[in-house]
């Protein structure tokens, strides 16, 4: 697995200590973007917090889910939780080491008080000492928070005197674009009332299932049923999933501050596993759980970003609608539009892109998506997927054959595509939907996105709009689909897209 050294670099430790019966709790920042551009140790908070118990235990459960592999755990290693100030609001986020949970905490706006909320993102430091303090933290003392270097750290530190050294996996990173574009299909699917929510959040398990239990065919599904949700092992309709419940194990820290749980997810499909996001609402805050389809089966691999990736059009929208982006907490779709000269559509398409680079992220409770610039080279996301990978080195081949319809073979685009020795036949349904019959598509047909085949077809096709003139090409009927045949007739193309 393809990984890099991510160095995090503090001023000096974040801490949590009293003075004069008032907690303070310094959360150190390593480099980040802001509106003025890269800076060392960006300030982005200083006030209070309103809910300091909710707030201290929220925290912890995020920095629970950077330390965590739900599934073939090691060695425990994690990425330092990254913050984004949103101006009016914080928003922690980390996601697991195995790429199956993605965590989030909200501190909105009702939950900050004294102080005004800078604009940027970066890393912040949540180190042992700190987590045991947390930990201790009980009572309703105010407590002051820090979010980056106070006046007396950026006037006489020499330079940083702490610095962390952690793997960056490819795959991570993947997985965090993922769960962003995941999740922007979601909707409110059940609402618990704080009582309910306790009850059944505290009767899930907390040890690691397997067997059947881990995979798809196991999986657990939960359904609303009167004020409670009823477990199911079959996705009846209205019916969440809820694969590897004890994913959900970090939300057990903010339970006695719990006001509602929120579930959120995609219409059931035909009994397939699918994500879903789980939000425990508090004062003035939000921690939310999004759990990947199967405890074995990262974000990392679900496909949703590569049709974004493989249009020319969005790559061009996204570098438009992203000089339009000022840090918002919340994105107006139509006020993007009409600022860009965009349409609405092609304006959610840019977003899709840029959260494939990790340049905007998604609130399922605000249907939105926000501006946040991830602290690290988020873009070999997209340099180094192995699917986008390997479609843009068939189409670079021309390994790519579209066939051209005449009027005795009128009806769906078909198109044959060599890969190593075999010919594989891509076929578009109704919808636009590319079916192939390679092993990957009779596998999962298409819920964990386009495979290799179809993606190059999908680039081809896109191609050939953009560079090839309406004209009238006579070709032969297109071979049957088998995957040992080329076709008889065909328009091969290059990467460039265009016939030769």
């Amino acid at each position: 697995m393809s990984r890099s050294v991510q160095a995090l670099a503090y001023a000096r430790p974040s801490a949590l200590t009293t003075e004069g019966g008032t907690g303070l709790l310094g959360l150190e920042t390593s480099g980040g973007l802001t509106p003025v551009g890269r800076e060392a140790h960006p300030q982005f908070f200083a006030g209070f917090l309103s809910s300091p118990q909710a707030a201290a235990r929220g925290l912890l459960a995020v920095a629970d889910v950077a330390a965590a592999r739900y599934y073939q755990r090691t060695l425990r290693a994690s990425l330092d939780p990254v913050v984004t100030a949103g101006g009016d609001r914080l928003r922690f986020e980390s996601f697991s080491g195995c790429c199956g949970v993605y965590a989030r905490l909200d501190v909105l706006p009702e939950g900050l008080d004294g102080a005004d909320t800078g604009h940027g993102t970066t890393n912040v430091d949540v180190n042992n000492p700190l987590r045991e303090a947390l930990s201790r933290l009980s009572g309703d003392e105010p407590l002051h928070l820090r979010v980056g270097p106070d006046e007396l750290a950026v006037t006489t530190a020499d330079g940083p005197v702490v610095e962390k050294k952690v793997p960056l996996p490819d795959r991570w990173l993947r997985g965090f674009a993922e769960a962003q574009v995941i999740t922007a299909g979601f909707d409110l699917r059940a609402e618990l009332s704080a009582a309910e929510a306790v009850r059944f959040l505290r009767t899930l398990p907390r040890t690691t299932t397997t067997g059947a239990g881990a995979g798809g065919r196991g999986s657990l599904w939960v359904v609303p049923a009167g004020r409670t949700l009823r477990p199911t092992t079959r996705p009846v309709p209205g019916a969440v999933c809820l694969p590897g419940p004890e994913r959900l194990t970090a939300l057990q820290r903010v339970l006695r501050h719990a006001t509602a749980l929120r579930v959120y997810g995609p219409a059931a499909p035909d009994g397939a596993a699918t994500a879903a996001a789980w939000e425990v609402t508090l004062p003035g805050m939000r921690l939310t759980l999004t759990l990947s389809p199967e405890p074995s089966r990262g974000f990392s691999g679900e496909g949703a970003v590569l049709e974004a990736l493989a249009t020319d059009e969005a790559a061009a929208d996204a570098d438009l609608v992203s000089v339009l982006l000022s840090w918002e907490p919340r994105i107006d779709t139509a006020d993007l539009a009409a600022r860009s000269g965009l349409s609405p559509q092609r304006v959610r398409g840019a977003l899709t892109r840029l959260g494939t680079a990790g340049r905007v992220g998604y609130d399922a409770a605000d249907a939105a998506y926000f501006h946040r610039e991830l602290p690290y080279d988020a873009g070999r996301a997209e340099a180094r997927n192995p699917r986008l990978t390997a479609a843009r080195a068939l189409l670079a081949d021309g390994a790519v054959h579209l066939h051209t319809p005449t009027a005795a073979t009128a009806g769906p685009r078909t198109a044959t595509v060599r890969s190593g020795e075999r010919h594989y036949q891509v076929r578009e349904a109704a919808g636009g939907v590319l079916s192939c019959t390679c092993q990957w598509w009779a596998d999962y047909r298409g819920r964990r996105g386009p495979c290799k085949h179809a993606l190059a077809v999908r680039m081809a096709h896109r191609g050939q709009t953009a560079t090839v003139p309406t004209t009238t090409t006579t070709a032969t009927a297109p071979a049957t689909t088998t995957a040992a045949t080329a076709p008889t007739a065909a328009t091969p193309v290059t990467a460039a897209g265009e016939t030769r």
